[in-house]
């Protein structure tokens, strides 16, 4: 089952796109606003919301002209209602104003809302049968069947706005659908690419927030000294593109160039390329199935002079295993991979763990919900099993903690 489409042809371009920004102050929500200010002419922005930022909302929000604008956090309602009085855009706060917002006639939404707490906004927009541009790694990694039944269901398009992603969708249209046989996600190896496993286990958080290629937020990337961004990543391409487990490989690309391939029956093989930026990916998806002008750098591949690929080490990078593994499990395991590693890594960044004890919990986690596992069928059952499972990650910590010490 698979809500994403794979050739442009069996659609026709939208040139009056109305647009909606979940997320419009984080990373990817500010991108899209860039493309967005780069071309006007071609798209009207419906609504807006932050998690808390009410001041960079209230000012996208006149900027841009909105109809609504929303915060997350309930208590910035006032603040928000005094920042937009006079302009006639209407406000709201809170979860219910994120779906709210997700419900509004646009039909073109960006669902970049960060954690659990964006995955019904997504699926609320899904259920419009519009097209949704999937930013949010929960919706798949917590709910990925919900959310792709949802979307299937109701003839949503899902387009992918991660790097690799979207690399692999762009790569997919050089070919039919059944005549692939594998997907490549590449993966920059991250700050310990060539570091012993010894000192892989005993990194610092300095160390671990040093990525030679990306500028990210702290947890993605602890996720990418780890190699559980990769991890995620497989599970969201095994739901997006309904793949099995061994159709989907990870290659290591230090120079982050390609970011996705595709391999046909005939052993062709496509990949897509570009200089790391998110606003290629993001651009693609805002035209789709057209292209606009993009601000990112253009690829020189003479400048680059070579590009060089390893594969991937499992022993060091228990993440790769243990992702395997919470695929084969399926039900809940994926959503207990996810929710485990983001207690894990908030555990390392306070200085509670160590770094070789993020897969370690990760791992116990799993074991103790296995004997417990069942597939979620509602976003609320996905979010329940995300709470408990971060529940019993918590309650494992001091054991991981001390085998240590």
């Amino acid at each position: 089952m698979s809500a994403v489409p794979l050739r442009a042809s069996e659609f026709q371009p939208q040139v009056d796109r109305v647009v909606t920004v979940l997320g419009a102050t984080g990373s990817i929500g500010t991108s899209t606003i860039d493309l967005l200010r780069r071309s006007r002419d071609r798209f009207r922005v419906e609504a807006l919301t932050a998690h808390s930022n009410v001041a960079a909302l209230a000012k996208l929000a006149i900027e841009f002209n909105v109809r609504f604008a929303a915060v997350a956090e309930e208590q910035r309602y006032d603040e928000l209602k005094s920042a937009l009085a006079g302009t006639g855009i209407a406000v709201g706060a809170g979860e219910g104003a994120m779906i709210e917002a997700a419900q509004r006639p646009a039909n073109w939404v960006m669902a970049a809302m960060s954690g659990a707490a964006g995955l019904k906004p997504a699926i609320a927009a899904a259920e419009r049968g519009v097209t949704v541009a999937l930013a949010n790694k929960e919706c798949l990694v917590c709910a990925g069947e919900v959310f792709m039944r949802t979307a299937e269901k109701n003839g949503a398009c899902v387009l992918p706005v991660d790097s690799e992603h979207n690399a692999l969708f762009q790569a997919m249209g050089a070919g039919r659908r059944e005549d692939l046989t594998k997907v490549i996600l590449t993966a920059s190896g991250g700050p310990f690419r060539t570091w012993t496993r010894e000192q892989i286990e005993n990194a610092t958080i300095e160390q671990a927030l040093k990525h030679p290629n990306w500028s990210m937020g702290r947890k993605i990337t602890i996720d990418s000294a780890s190699m559980f961004n990769k991890g995620l990543e497989i599970i969201e391409a095994y739901h997006l593109f309904d793949l099995e487990p061994d159709q989907i490989d990870v290659l290591v690309h230090p120079q982050s160039i390609i970011h996705g391939l595709v391999e046909f029956s005939d052993r062709s093989v496509i990949a897509q390329m570009g200089a790391p930026d998110m606003r290629t990916p993001i651009a693609h998806c805002l035209a789709w199935p057209e292209r606009i002008d993009g601000p990112a750098q253009k690829l020189d591949l003479a400048a680059i002079g070579q590009l060089t690929f390893e594969a991937p080490d499992p022993v060091r990078f228990p993440s790769l295993r243990l992702v395997q593994a919470a695929l084969r499990a399926g039900g809940a395991i994926p959503t207990v991979f996810n929710a485990a590693n983001e207690v894990a890594v908030d555990a390392f960044l306070n200085g509670r763990i160590g770094f070789g004890g993020i897969a370690r919990l990760v791992e116990a986690t799993m074991e103790a919900a296995a004997r417990t596992n069942s597939l979620p069928q509602t976003a609320d059952d996905a979010l329940s099993i995300d709470h408990s499972s971060r529940n019993m990650a918590r309650s494992l910590l001091p054991e991981i903690a001390a085998k240590a010490s």
